[in-house]
């Protein structure tokens, strides 16, 4: 192990103390395509986002220990050249790398979310399941996955082989054959294709045969299923994941509620989140092809989107299509399950009131809002560093004009002495 230890440190950078890290130097970027598969983080010592992911980063290297993945990290201020190979432009950048390939992680920041895209970054687009043992762990465990069941040959293996090499970084995909499917799932007529979520099963409607004419239909049609299926009921939405749930192509119905430090939340929040959790849930027939549930743990995209500052518990709706977003009427905190019901009804038949979307006017004003908070936010929260902030670039400004207008009033008068000099020796 020392031995291995010492291979690391001469020929990449050091080993982080206690951890399975390892510190990469400016050599990185001449021999990474001659050493294997990495995940690496692009940091800064002075990244707040940076210090924050450190011991999730040192407990997702010593998840990968078992694996042929290596864990490493950059500092950016000491290589910025390895920074600029790789494009990692803001810190913290994370970047799955294999000799001919890389990726950057745009996903949560942790410590399961990581693993499990470094595992699927790792294996084949497709992984295919051929022990019993396996199929049964899988469903036995709370992840989702997509399952394609039957030959690997034929239009339907070829799109969904395709779309999961699109789709690696964000899900699983597996796939076993018939005998599998007939013995552990029960199914007779294959191929069919599959999502395992919440310990539930739900089928694409796939067609008995397909031809070449129909293979557009078929990738747009199967996409879009997996897209739409690609989560669950209720998860938890942040500002990493909100793309991706937005390219489901469906209302996102929103429970913000007020997380502490520790990730926790008051009873009223819980209260409320339990509500829009229990409905998603019930009515998933009824709601299912029209919205995708979630729930945040802060209202600062909420604030961002409404331009104002929202009370806490709140319920938004956002249109993925056209950015346009809808509220109800009422105060979202003493709503009834049947008023929420009645709101998101609203919403499908087009007859609750619309507001916001993506206008040129509407997205400035958006981005004026923000700095204006985020002022306020500074000085509620330090006003000392906000007035050096805004102080010192006004007076180093200030000084530059003052020894610019000086200069040309010393100039100036030492031309006009000049003169008179000049002048005088003529008189004589």
């Amino acid at each position: 192990m020392r031995l291995i230890a010492f291979v690391f440190a001469v020929t990449f950078g050091t080993l982080s103390h206690t951890s399975r890290v390892i510190e990469l130097s400016d050599r990185f970027p001449e021999i990474r395509k001659d050493s294997g598969i990495w995940l690496v983080q692009f940091y800064a010592p002075w990244c707040g986002h940076c210090k924050k992911l450190e011991p999730i980063w040192l407990h997702v290297a010593q998840a990968l220990t078992r694996t042929n993945i290596k864990v490493g990290k950059v500092d950016v201020t000491k290589f910025p050249n390895v920074a600029s190979e790789f494009k990692a432009y803001a810190t913290p950048t994370i970047k799955f790398l294999r000799p001919d390939y890389e990726h950057t992680y745009n996903g949560e920041r942790t410590k399961k979310a990581l693993v499990d895209y470094a595992l699927r970054m790792a294996g084949p687009p497709v992984q295919e399941i051929r022990q019993m043992e396996s199929i049964d762990k899988l469903r036995n465990q709370s992840q989702l996955f997509f399952l394609y069941v039957g030959d690997r040959e034929g239009f339907l293996w070829d799109i969904y082989y395709m779309i999961a090499s699109q789709l690696q970084p964000h899900i699983f995909f597996y796939s076993i054959n018939d005998a599998m499917g007939r013995e552990v799932l029960g199914i007779s007529k294959t191929p069919v294709i599959l999502v395992h979520k919440e310990g539930e099963q739900y089928f694409y409607n796939a067609k008995d045969e397909y031809n070449d004419s129909q293979l557009e239909s078929l990738n747009s049609t199967l996409f879009k299923w997996i897209s739409q299926e690609r989560f669950e009921t209720f998860p938890k939405i942040s500002n990493e994941n909100l793309k991706e749930v937005m390219q489901t192509g469906k209302y996102i119905v929103l429970a913000i509620v007020e997380e502490n430090r520790a990730k926790q939340v008051s009873e009223d929040m819980l209260k409320f989140r339990n509500k829009v959790e229990t409905l998603s849930r019930k009515k998933r027939n009824v709601y299912h092809e029209h919205f995708q549930f979630g729930w945040m743990g802060n209202g600062d995209l909420a604030n961002s989107i409404l331009m104002d500052r929202i009370a806490l518990p709140y319920l938004l709706v956002l249109n993925s299509s056209t950015y346009h977003h809808h509220v109800p009427d009422d105060d979202p905190a003493v709503m009834s399950v049947e008023a929420i019901e009645d709101f998101l009804e609203q919403v499908i038949n087009r007859t609750s009131p619309v507001y916001g979307g993506d206008a040129l006017h509407i997205n400035l004003a958006r981005r004026f809002f923000d700095l204006k908070r985020n002022l306020e936010d500074m000085w509620q929260g330090n006003p000392l560093l906000l007035v050096v902030v805004f102080s010192l670039p006004s007076m180093f400004f200030l000084l530059i004009l003052w020894a610019c207008c000086c200069s040309d009033i010393i100039d100036a008068d030492d031309e006009e002495e000049y003169d008179d000099l000049a002048s005088h020796e003529k008189r004589e």
